[in-house]
């Protein structure tokens, strides 16, 4: 990365078939995002792949030798955040196998996208996101971590003023900018290492829907939270089920916007009965954390408990 001209790559070793991994580069829906319209297997068909209301492209597979190499050619491109909202346009993404000792290695290369563009840092990490973990684990497990397709009516509910405990009951919240790509952010959000890295080392998390997330926080207090909601890679809802009587009972919930820089952090505490010296507390303690999540995601080093208010 060292060159301004030198456009984006990395590579990837799978103990896998090239068949295998050809295969699941070009299931595009299993590995990157379920919001894609058009073949993605098949030579000189096109695509278009969008991300809510903030990226759109279209591409053209343009090359495509079995076992071997994929190439797709940016056709159009759209970023709602970026001042030059074409930047992809005219760029080839390219997919390139070799096999040695049993292992495939597969060069993943975004030609024409180089540091000098305004969205490089944000792509290079998304693109790493999607390459080095989703794309390996559809390869490997047949599971990738791809986005999923829109829920349109997620946006009718956030709309309806009976979904907001706002009207009832007084909410904690708190909005920050992290630099680093919604898909490290949501990582950091739900996993057991991520939730350790900048909320508490004492930490029991599975990521999955309905199941129980237990913090430690020293030998005689902890919290419980039941997984309520997990949208890859724009929400999560817990519920409290095990804290200080204050707690019990409140959702915290989790949204994550792209941003040129990153993405937004929108966080609200919801069902607080009144503000009491708990309410004030918790709301300056999760700005502390807000801090050390910030930290993780930017820099890979939080300051969890107990060291989170140094």
């Amino acid at each position: 990365m060292k060159s301004e001209n030198k456009s984006f790559s990395t590579t990837l070793v799978v103990n896998a078939k090239p068949q295998e991994v050809f295969k699941a580069v070009n299931n595009v829906r299993g590995w990157w995002s379920e919001n894609i319209d058009g073949d993605t297997d098949k030579l000189h068909s096109e695509f278009s792949y969008h991300y809510q209301d903030v990226h759109r492209a279209k591409m053209k597979i343009t090359e495509m030798v079995p076992n071997e190499k994929v190439v797709w050619h940016v056709l159009d491109n759209y970023f709602k955040f970026a001042q030059e909202k074409t930047e992809w346009k005219d760029t080839y993404v390219i997919f390139e196998l070799t096999e040695k000792d049993g292992k495939t290695t597969l060069r993943f290369t975004h030609q024409g996208l180089v540091p000098a563009y305004e969205c490089f840092q944000i792509c290079h990490d998304a693109w790493t996101h999607y390459i080095q973990n989703s794309l390996k684990d559809l390869i490997l497990t047949g599971n990738g971590s791809a986005t999923p397709k829109d829920d349109e009516t997620e946006d009718l509910e956030k709309e309806s003023p009976e979904n907001s405990d706002t009207t009832r009951n007084k909410s904690i919240r708190h909005r920050l900018l992290i630099e680093a790509p919604v898909e490290k952010v949501f990582e950091a959000l739900t996993t057991q290492e991520g939730l350790a890295g900048w909320w508490t080392p004492d930490t029991l998390a599975k990521p999955t829907i309905g199941s129980i997330l237990r913090f430690s926080f020293g030998p005689d207090y902890f919290k419980e939270m039941k997984v309520e909601q997990l949208k890859p890679y724009s929400k999560i809802k817990w519920l409290c089920v095990s804290a200080y009587e204050e707690w019990i009972g409140t959702r915290l919930t989790f949204e994550l916007e792209p941003h040129k820089k990153g993405c937004i952090l929108f966080f609200h505490h919801d069902g607080w009965k009144d503000y009491t010296p708990e309410f004030a507390s918790c709301s300056y303690d999760w700005a502390l954390f807000f801090r050390s999540l910030k930290r993780l995601c930017e820099t890979g080093k939080g300051a969890p408990y107990p060291d989170y208010n140094k």
